[in-house]
This record gives C-alpha cells, structure tokens and sequence, in this order.
C-alpha cells in the first residue's frame, strides 16, 4: 500500500474539507484519507493523476 501526499491552495472551510474527503474516498483503491485544510495523505493503491482528477470538479489547486 502506498502512501500519498497532497497540498492544496484555497481550502478555507470545513464544507470543502468534507467534500475532498468524499472525493478522495470515493477512488477506487483509497483505504484511508486524512485531509486538512493545506493538504491531504491518502493511502491505498492508487494514482496520484487519479486523485487529482478526483478533486477537479471541487476547482482545488492542487501541487
């Protein structure tokens, strides 16, 4: 199982925090996702590119 780090820009309230969350989750391969306001750590068995595109419709910049 890998582990992935995320940062985010723009993340500012709790509403958006649970969203990424749920978006995160909802990836096939996530078995964990510990989000906060400036990033995440996901594990699981998954792609970073597919995380990412995951949070695309949130508009979250992610580096």
């Amino acid at each position: 199982m890998a582990q992935i780090s995320l940062s985010f820009e723009g993340v500012d309230d709790a509403e958006l925090i649970n969203r990424i969350t749920t978006a995160l989750m909802m990836v096939d391969g996530v078995e964990s996702a510990e989000v906060g306001r400036h990033g995440a750590e996901v594990d699981g068995r998954v792609r970073r590119e597919a995380l990412i595109e995951a949070l695309a419709p949130l508009k979250v910049k992610v580096r």
